[in-house]
This record gives C-alpha cells, sequence and structure tokens, in this order.
C-alpha cells in the first residue's frame, strides 16, 4: 500500500427522512458516537492520506460535528465538499474528484455504516492493488433492495460484469444473493474517467455510482470482489429500529472482546460502553453499568449494578457500589486504590480520591482532593475542598464554596474530625487534628488540636406543654 496512497470518500450528504429526526442521519449515535465518526476512526486506522466528506442536508452541523474527532481520527486530514442537489450515488463521488489526486487509490465509505471493521478495509484495498476495481460484498438470504453482483458465470471465482440495482434488475438478476455492499476501492486515475461517462437513464432518474462496473469491463479492467459473511460491517441506519439493532450488535461485540480479556460481565447483554473502557486483570462489572467518554478500570476493580461512569480513572482494588454516578467531564474523576464509594454516591468533575478512601451513600464529592484514608459516608457534600488523611467528614455536613459570586475553598487537615450537621462556610482552614462539634457553623479557621463548637445555646423549659387543637376541629 506503500505505493499507492490512500484517500477516503465518504458519502455523508443524505436526509434519512425514515429516522424521523431534524438531526442529519450520520449524526446520530451508536455507541455514544456519531456514525460518522466511527466511519472516519476507521478511514484513521487505515493512515489514509486524507478523508474526503461530501455533506449536504445538515451540510453545517455535520461538518461542525466533524471538527471535535478523537481516537484514530483524530490525526486524519479532512475535507469537505457539498452536494447539492443530491442526484445519487455517482454525482456525490463527482463532487469530491477535484479534491482526489490522480496517483491514489479512492475508497468510498458511506457514513451511515459504523461498523466496517480495518482489517475487512486492508483486504479489499489489497485485492484492489491500484490496478483493478475492488467491490466488497456480502451474501444475503434476503437481498430485497440492495444491488445484485453480476457475474461472468456461476463460479464465485467468476469476474464481476455489472451491478444491478434492485429497482433496475430481471427476475433472473433478483434472484441473485450476492449484494453490494456500497464501498469500494478503485484507482482514481480510473475513477476520474469512469465518472464523466454516467448518465441517470434509469428508474430513479440518479447517477449510480455502480455504474462504473460496466465501464471497468468495457475497458478491460478486472473488477473484483471480496466477499464477507459479517452483515454488521456493511449494515447501514436508515431507521431508530435499525440503529436500535446495530447498537445491540455494537455492544454483544465489545463485551465478548472485554470477556476474553478476562473482565467478568454479570450479564454481556446489560452493558452500554459509549467511548472507551480499558479493564485491568479481574475486574467485575455487574448488570446495567454505562460506561461514556474514556474510563480505566485497575486490576480487581468491582463494579455494582446500575451505576454511571464518565471519564474516570479507577485504581486497583476499588469498589464502585450499586448506583453509583461518577462524571469527570473535562477535568476528570481519579478514585485510588481500594477505595469504597456508594452506593448512590456521586462524584463530580475535579473529584480526586486517594487510597483506601470511603465516599458512602448519598455523598456529593466535586473539585475536592480527599487524602489516604478520609471517610464521608453518609448525606454530605464537599465541594472545592482539600481534605487530609484520615478524616472523618460527619453526616448531613457541607463546605459552603458558594457565596454567590465566587467560588472559595475548604481546607480540612489530617486526623480531623467533623461532626454531623456541620457548615464550613469557604475559605476556612481546619487544622491538624482538630474537632467541629455536631452541628456546628464554621466561619473562621480552627486551630490544630482544637474543639471548636458554633451553635446556639441549648435552652430547657420545664414543664412546657405543646400545644392540642381546639375542640370540635
Amino acid at each position: 500500500m506503500a505505493m499507492h496512497p490512500l484517500d477516503v470518500v465518504i458519502m455523508a450528504a443524505g436526509k434519512g427522512t425514515r429516522m424521523k429526526s431534524s438531526l442529519p442521519k450520520v449524526l446520530h449515535r451508536l455507541g455514544g458516537r456519531a456514525l460518522l465518526v466511527h466511519v472516519m476512526d476507521c478511514a484513521g486506522q487505515l493512515s489514509a492520506r486524507q478523508a474526503v466528506v461530501i455533506s449536504g442536508h445538515g451540510a453545517t452541523e455535520v461538518e461542525a460535528a466533524c471538527a471535535g474527532r478523537t481516537g484514530a481520527a483524530a490525526d486524519l486530514s479532512l475535507k469537505f465538499v457539498r452536494q447539492e442537489p443530491q442526484l445519487g450515488t455517482g454525482h456525490a463521488v463527482q463532487q469530491a474528484l477535484p479534491a482526489l489526486p490522480d496517483d491514489g487509490i479512492t475508497l468510498v465509505l458511506s457514513g451511515d455504516v459504523p461498523l466496517t471493521q480495518a482489517a475487512t478495509l486492508q483486504a479489499l484495498l489489497a485485492e484492489c492493488d491500484g490496478q483493478r476495481l475492488a467491490l466488497l460484498t456480502l451474501r444475503m438470504d434476503d437481498p430485497t433492495g440492495y444491488g445484485r453482483i453480476v457475474r461472468a458465470g456461476a463460479q464465485a471465482s467468476a469476474q464481476v460484469r455489472a451491478i444491478v440495482e434492485h429497482k433496475d434488475a430481471s427476475e433472473a438478476e433478483r434472484a441473485i444473493h450476492e449484494i453490494y455492499s456500497g464501498i469500494m476501492a478503485v484507482p482514481t486515475r480510473l475513477l476520474r474517467g469512469w465518472l464523466a461517462r454516467l448518465d441517470n437513464k434509469n428508474a430513479q432518474n440518479e447517477y449510480y455510482l455502480t455504474d462504473i462496473v460496466k465501464f471497468a469491463v468495457q475497458d478491460g479492467v478486472a473488477v473484483v470482489a471480496h466477499q464477507i459473511s459479517d452483515a454488521a460491517q456493511v449494515a447501514g441506519v436508515n431507521s431508530p429500529v435499525q440503529l436500535a439493532e446495530l447498537e445491540r450488535v455494537y455492544q454483544q461485540r465489545l463485551a465478548t472482546a472485554l470477556m476474553e480479556q478476562g473482565v467478568r460481565l454479570a450479564d454481556p447483554a446489560r452493558l452500554d460502553v459509549r467511548g472507551l473502557l480499558t479493564c485491568g486483570q479481574d475486574v467485575e462489572i455487574d448488570v446495567n453499568c454505562v460506561f461514556e467518554g474514556r474510563v480505566s478500570l485497575g486490576q480487581g476493580v468491582c463494579v455494582g449494578a446500575n451505576c454511571v461512569i464518565a471519564n474516570a480513572v479507577i485504581a486497583a482494588g476499588a469498589v464502585i457500589h450499586p448506583f453509583t454516578h461518577i462524571d469527570g467531564e473535562k477535568l476528570g474523576v481519579q478514585v485510588g486504590e481500594g477505595a469504597l464509594v456508594g452506593p448512590f454516591a456521586r462524584l463530580r468533575p475535579g473529584a480526586h480520591l486517594g487510597a483506601e478512601v470511603h465516599i458512602g451513600n448519598f455523598v456529593e464529592v466535586k473539585n475536592s482532593t480527599l487524602a489516604k484514608g478520609a471517610k464521608a459516608n453518609h448525606l454530605a457534600y464537599l465541594g472545592d475542598a482539600t481534605v487530609g488523611e484520615r478524616v472523618n467528614y460527619g453526616a448531613g455536613s457541607i463546605t459552603a464554596n458558594y457565596d454567590g459570586a465566587s467560588k472559595h475553598r475548604t481546607v480540612i487537615e489530617a486526623d480531623v474530625h467533623v461532626g454531623s450537621n456541620c457548615v464550613l462556610v469557604a475559605p476556612v482552614t481546619i487544622g491538624t487534628g482538630a474537632t467541629v462539634g455536631g452541628g456546628s457553623t464554621i466561619t473562621a479557621d480552627v486551630p490544630a488540636g482544637a474543639l471548636s463548637v458554633a451553635r446556639g445555646r441549648q435552652v430547657n423549659i420545664a414543664n412546657w406543654a405543646r400545644p392540642v387543637k381546639p375542640t370540635g376541629v
């Protein structure tokens, strides 16, 4: 392939009427990413020289969505061309021609076909070899609606003579079960001449890209087919039903890959990965967990049922109890070795938990660092705080970090004990080994080792009678 630079053309101009959505079809999400991004990622894995995206319907949205691409597509050189109006697949590729140098191979992909594997496309490119027109094909039990592969003979190895669209096919041609996937690899120097010869004399009055097959045959250029058996790799998305079906295929394949690496999944059918999930040895994941963005689970991590975890690094031996919500967004979340989180806990962006930290039920942590062994076990809030080792943070206590205009930081040094139902009004520092009595509102620094109590004096009224309702009410 080094002698033949690769240019990828991605067709992404269609409206997708059957999606019944104002969102362009190629921007609907599978596995947490737009369909088009999956296709661009595959192009990036092929070390393509460039990708030319043909946009049309919702072009501004489509082009903007490509700007935030990550993964293998991050370094992919990208160009856009517009197809307006949309007059067929051949017309679409004609719009890309000015951006395609003649020294390369053009690989044509569809922006709504997200599960094609790079290895499959590498095999197709090898068949092309800069000399032949190579088609990716599939044998289907029910080929209705697809273009049929017409060969020179009955043998599977016979030369391809034509692709006939379903609406233009004869009864004999409709009986053919080998279909064209919509993916082809073709020497660009030959593609240029063939596209110039297209016409729209067919049932759809469109310019079919598939008509270049007959031109190749007329010109004596070999037309070869690389046939696969995995239908999901060439399945397109035209409706919400098809999108949901492919989502399940995608998730099942991810689940299988994780289990083959040693991850224990309680039920592979109840896992959703909407980003990149990496796992160490002996990771256990219970049912109905959702992983978004970039998530790393260290060796021996256990994730309980019904957790949602996004953009987080969870170190070895940590336990995430059921119904925990972790979302690091851009700042990320870090959970240290052997930490215990949940159930029903919430870790927000910037939460950094050290080793053996305990965050219990209905505790929320945001933009705060907790050192080794710190504990906040019940019904508490830590925002914009620095918490030292072995701190015990009481139930119902909060850091009041916002004064209505600015955020301020609370510092709780090592070995502090904060009683229940306290308010720490930032900026404030609680010194090493200090104790804050339950129910206190702390507005000034507490010296190391001191006991601070800031609450109203208790008053007891003897023989006090409770109010009673008037008779007859």
